[in-house]
């Protein structure tokens, strides 16, 4: 069987002039090589795609694979992460993790709470903004918590993201308006404990391989905030625990509500966090996970539940597999 690998390698984009953060969820040479062995070990055979522009002048060609493992993240709008998917559904070839239709609404941090709400996951109150006139339409209690609608990996949060009055609100809006040119999510500061949840499979057969406490030991903001800075740094400043018995059960509850409702597949990661009362509440989803056998939530989540790297892998095969059409 022979697999194709679709992603985007960081150093590629570093050498065209994009920045660190510009190229903060890309990937590195060593997790690419790292899928790429294990899948080598399981048995398949493997091709090295690359990026979308790559994909698209192999499919001109008239190249194809068996089944396309994709984990590129693409670089421009909120359709971003579906361009890849997107093309292979229009050559009807298969691939690993969700839809196009799944990780446009999955990036977009607002529709998607509006989706889980409906599932009846708890999630905090929300606005989303689009221009500073909008800031009067925002009719939720102090403190705030702000970032760009549309970014991972901590993009636009900083010891400003919790927002105490009226004047930090503008200040924080205007900045993150004029550098991420995309709308904002507003929504209603949680206090508590965060924790991020793994989930391997897809629909009825998706289920919660663990969880783990996001802790920061030390923090240059002036808010412990798990921030763009903290995590590129989080060697230096973030734990992470398995949490008590009790916690887990109710982070596997709501990563696995959330996860079904919002239909993603295969494998990706929940966020969540405690209110005031101590009740979790969803903060997003990664359907699109870091796969870096050392460094990336998921396979840390996993390996503190005993789970190896190459099952990962083999589970996550074994799943996008089912969609495979004999």
């Amino acid at each position: 069987m022979l697999i194709g690998l679709t992603y985007d390698l960081k150093k590629d984009y570093l050498k065209e002039g994009f920045s660190e953060e510009e190229t903060a969820e890309f990937d590195c040479e060593e997790t690419i090589e790292s899928i790429e062995s294990t899948l080598i070990s399981l048995g398949y055979e493997t091709e090295r795609i690359g990026n979308a522009k790559q994909l698209i002048k192999c499919l001109a060609t008239g190249k194809t694979w068996d089944l396309v493992f994709n984990i590129a993240e693409g670089m421009y709008g909120a359709g971003r992460e579906s361009l890849v998917p997107a093309l292979l559904d229009y050559y009807r070839i298969p691939y690993t993790f969700s839809d196009p239709l799944v990780l446009s609404v999955c990036l977009h941090k607002g529709i998607t709470k509006s989706i889980v709400r409906h599932y009846g996951v708890a999630t905090a109150d929300f606005a989303i903004i689009e221009n500073e006139l909008e800031l009067n339409t925002i009719n939720l209690p102090y403190p705030l918590f702000i970032k760009p609608a549309c970014e991972g990996t901590g993009k636009g949060i900083d010891g400003m993201s919790k927002i105490d009055g009226p004047k930090n609100l503008n200040i924080t809006v205007s900045r993150l308006l004029d550098s991420y040119k995309q709308p904002l999510i507003v929504e209603t500061y949680l206090p508590g404990r965060e924790f991020t949840a793994g989930i391997i499979g897809t629909g009825e057969d998706s289920r919660c391989v663990g969880a783990m406490e996001v802790l920061l030991r030390k923090c240059p903001d002036e808010e412990l905030i798990y921030s763009f800075y903290n995590k590129s740094n989080y060697e230096q400043i973030i734990d992470y625990h398995i949490p008590e018995k009790e916690v887990l059960s109710a982070c596997s509850e709501l990563a696995l509500a959330a996860w079904k409702g919002l239909g993603c597949r295969d494998a990706g990661r929940i966020d969540m966090r405690m209110d005031e009362k101590g009740i979790l509440n969803f903060m997003e989803v990664n359907p699109l996970a870091g796969l870096n056998p050392v460094h990336s939530d998921l396979p840390i989540i996993a390996r503190l539940n005993g789970i190896s790297y190459q099952a990962i892998i083999e589970e996550i095969m074994r799943s996008a597999q089912k969609r495979v059409t004999v």
